[in-house]
């Protein structure tokens, strides 16, 4: 009986996990944005505070308030990027459902 080969699992065929944009609030009710493919491992080492940025180390019990898929990681980036240009009060809209994310700018920005 021969043997059948299985393909080759390399970056270029691989299914890659979409990325999230999301938002945490600290304690203090200050808004992180951050990127991940895995949100919630991504909030827990923010939470553990070994892997998780410096910005949150020490601010207290942290929630995820936002998450939204985007797509690849550039576009993740480009998004995230975005977000901190905005101000506390557009970012709180953000959270509350009351503005999308700026998606536009960052697929135009692609040229």
């Amino acid at each position: 009986m021969p043997v059948e080969h299985l393909p080759t699992v390399t970056s270029e065929n691989a299914t890659a996990a979409p990325w999230s944009v999301y938002l945490i609030r600290t304690a203090s009710g200050q808004l992180y944005c951050g990127i991940s493919t895995d949100v919630e491992r991504r909030l827990n080492e923010h939470q553990q505070g070994r892997r998780g940025a410096r910005a949150l180390r020490g601010k207290g019990p942290l929630t995820l308030v936002f998450q939204q898929v985007v797509g690849n990681r550039s576009l993740a980036s480009r998004v995230e990027y975005r977000v901190k240009q905005l101000s506390k009060k557009e970012k709180e809209a953000l959270v509350a459902g009351h503005r999308t994310l700026p998606l536009d700018a960052a697929v135009s920005s692609d040229d």
